[in-house]
């Protein structure tokens, strides 16, 4: 299992992690043989929004003796009220809800306290503005939770969030179609069919902005929803037009800007299973590029994917890390000091680019290669 540092947290995290889906309402053997298996495999990233008692409880059980092998996700603001799911900002219900979270798990503190769901900005504003956000930095404050993060599909709420300040972790969700989507409050627009009748074209600006602006600021990302809800995984869901494999759609979401974590959405061990082995797949196998190129209803045309099909480059560039470097750069109108530290770290720069263009001639997406170096030379002196 490879590992990643969450953002400015410090914290280091398993690349592959897993939602509570596949724990919620299964019997207890089989809640041990997940985390077994986590545990086995070294994957630590757990997300626990789920506010289901038998879950919570089911799920403590299991991490007795070995919590600390695992990084957990647990959101503030998800609660069990009259045997359901809720949603509340009201603080009563809130910290009532934490504290039962920390009960059941049987742990006194969690390394990330994720303030659940926040879609709009007005929505943003009550929690900003008001308790919810105070009572996460005091939870931070008094060691409770290690860092303050925030859940969210909305890229402008999430922005907000981020270039606030105020969180040191986001939970986003990343794959190859919600990824061309425009900013919406309505999370159920993200797999509206609908959306994908007419050919979508490259990255939304607003998602290249909030992933830029998480890479900037250090706002380490784990991701949800990598496989769209299993529909990405299916010929006959798939909002692309086509099937990707779970390992595809792994690897976009963590080629992407501040990502550290995916957690996956496996309901069993054999769906689990699938997501670990990402980890000893082949380069050839995690290879989303020509899949992507392919795909019928979704064009990123001209657009880098940081894919790594241009290398290698004679003069030793590596050209995907370059251009996202660029990329950073370019949606800032100025170098941030971080990224000029990391460009200048590189063994070879854009000005080393002879324009031999064998970088284009192996680029899927038809991405002008050459350019792009010169202007990132220009942009970075070197």
């Amino acid at each position: 299992m490879k590992y990643r540092t969450l953002g400015r947290t410090g914290l280091q995290i398993s690349e592959i992690g897993m939602g509570c889906e596949g724990f919620l309402e299964k019997p207890q053997a089989e809640v041990e043989a997940l985390v077994n298996r986590l545990e086995e495999a070294g994957a630590t990233g757990l997300d626990l929004y789920a506010p289901n008692p038998q879950f919570r409880s089911g799920l403590g059980e299991a991490l007795r003796g070995r919590r600390e092998k695992f990084c957990l996700q647990g959101h503030l603001c998800a609660v069990w009220h009259d045997g359901q799911y809720k949603r509340t900002r009201q603080m009563d219900e809130v910290r009532r809800g934490f504290d039962d979270l920390l009960t059941r798990l049987g742990t006194d503190r969690l390394e990330i306290g994720m303030i659940h769901y926040v879609d709009s900005p007005e929505d943003w504003e009550t929690v900003s503005q008001g308790p919810v956000l105070d009572y996460a930095r005091q939870l931070k404050r008094d060691g409770v939770i290690g860092a303050v993060g925030l859940s969210s599909h909305n890229p402008q709420v999430a922005r907000a969030a981020v270039e606030s300040g105020a969180v040191d972790v986001l939970m986003f969700s990343i794959n190859p179609c919600y990824d061309l989507l425009p900013a919406t409050e309505n999370v159920e627009e993200l797999w509206n069919e609908k959306n994908y009748e007419k050919p979508l074209v490259n990255l939304h600006p607003e998602r290249a902005a909030l992933y830029e602006a998480c890479q900037r600021l250090g706002v380490g990302i784990t991701v949800m929803k990598a496989f769209g809800g299993g529909d990405l995984l299916s010929a006959q869901l798939s909002l692309a037009g086509r099937a990707l494999t779970p390992w595809q759609c792994l690897h976009y979401a963590l080629t992407r800007p501040a990502v550290a974590c995916v957690m996956s959405g496996a309901r069993n061990l054999r769906e689990l299973d699938e997501s670990l082995a990402y980890e000893t797949a082949s380069e050839a196998q995690r290879d989303y590029a020509e899949a992507f190129a392919a795909l019928p209803k979704i064009s990123w045309e001209g657009h880098c994917m940081y894919c790594g099909h241009c290398a290698p480059c004679p003069q030793a560039i590596d050209v995907a890390t370059v251009l996202k470097f660029y990329s950073l750069a370019r949606a800032q109108g100025a170098v941030p000091e971080t990224v000029r530290e990391h460009y200048a770290a590189l063994k070879a720069h854009a000005a080393d680019c002879v324009a031999c263009g064998a970088c284009e001639k192996r680029c899927p997406f038809h991405v002008p290669v050459i350019a792009q170096l010169q202007e990132a030379a220009a942009v970075f002196g070197r």
